[in-house]
C-alpha cells in the first residue's frame, strides 16, 4: 500500500519539486499540495494522509503551529488514528525552529537544500513512526537541548528502568546513528536494535526516536550518566 503524503509550503517551486520526487516513487502517492497552514488542517482533515511536510513560515498558519494543533488533537483523540505524521521541511535551522518542531510532535527535521533521496526517506521513516533529522543539525540540536552540567531533574522518568542494552542502544542513537549503524556497533541484528528502541518508547511513553535521544541529553544518559 502506498505512503499518502500532503505537502504545504507557499513556494510553488518547492511544492512542484517535492511532488516530483514523491511521485517518482513506485509507493508514495501525493494526495494534495496547499499554500499555507490553515489550507494544510483542511487537507489533513479532507485526505487524512500518512505523512504531512510542512514548511515553517507560511501565511495564516505557520509549520509550528499547524504541528501544535495536530499533536494537541491526537493527544486528545488517541483513539483517533488518522493524524498525520509531520516532517518539517524548511530553509531555517534555527535552534527555536528545531526546537519547538520535535516538541511538538514532529517526526523528522529536514532543510531544503536535503537531497531527494533524503526527502523519500524521511517519508518512509515517518509513515512507519521512524525519524529522520538533516545530519547537519541532528547532533547539535539534541546536545543543546541538554542541560548545562548535571542531569535535568525535569527529564521523564522511564516507567521501568532500561536494561544495559538498551541504554547501550539509546547512547548510540543520541549521537545521530541509524539503526543499521547501531546494530554494527554493539554487534546485534537490526531486528534487535529495533526491539529494544520499541522498549524503550514504551518505558518513556515516548511518540518517536528523537524523543528517545532528546530524553538521554536531557537524562545525561547520552553523556555517560545514568
Amino acid at each position: 500500500m502506498a505512503v499518502t503524503v500532503v505537502i504545504a509550503d507557499d513556494q510553488e517551486m518547492v511544492r512542484t519539486g517535492f511532488r516530483m520526487i514523491l511521485e517518482s516513487q513506485p509507493d508514495i502517492e501525493v494526495l494534495a499540495d496547499v499554500v499555507d497552514g490553515e489550507e494544510a488542517l483542511a487537507a489533513v482533515e479532507r485526505y487524512q494522509p500518512d505523512v504531512l511536510l510542512l514548511d515553517i513560515r507560511m501565511p495564516k498558519l505557520d509549520g509550528l503551529e499547524v504541528t501544535r494543533r495536530l499533536s494537541e488533537e491526537s493527544a486528545a483523540h488517541p483513539e483517533r488514528a488518522d493524524r498525520p505524521r509531520i516532517v518539517i521541511v524548511t530553509t531555517f535551522d534555527l535552534d527555536e525552529y528545531v526546537h519547538t518542531a520535535l516538541r511538538n510532535g514532529a517526526s523528522g527535521f529536514l532543510l531544503k537544500d536535503a537531497s531527494p533521496a533524503m526527502l523519500v526517506e524521511a517519508v518512509h521513516a515517518a509513515a512507519v513512526g521512524d525519524s529522520l533529522i538533516s545530519p547537519a543539525i541532528t547532533v547539535r540540536l539534541l546536545r543543546d537541548m541538554a542541560p548545562v552540567g548535571a542531569a535535568s531533574d525535569a527529564a521523564r522518568r522511564p516507567i521501568e528502568p532500561l536494561t544495559e542494552r538498551e541504554a547501550d542502544v539509546v547512547r548510540c542513537l543520541a549521537r545521530g546513528a541509524t539503526n543499521a549503524e547501531i546494530a554494527a556497533e554493539l554487534f546485534v541484528s537490526l531486528s534487535t536494535v529495533k526491539t529494544h528502541l520499541a522498549n524503550v518508547q514504551l518505558k518513556l511513553d515516548a511518540r518517536n526516536r528523537v524523543e528517545i535521544a532528546a530524553w538521554a541529553w536531557e537524562s545525561g544518559l547520552a553523556t555517560g550518566g545514568p
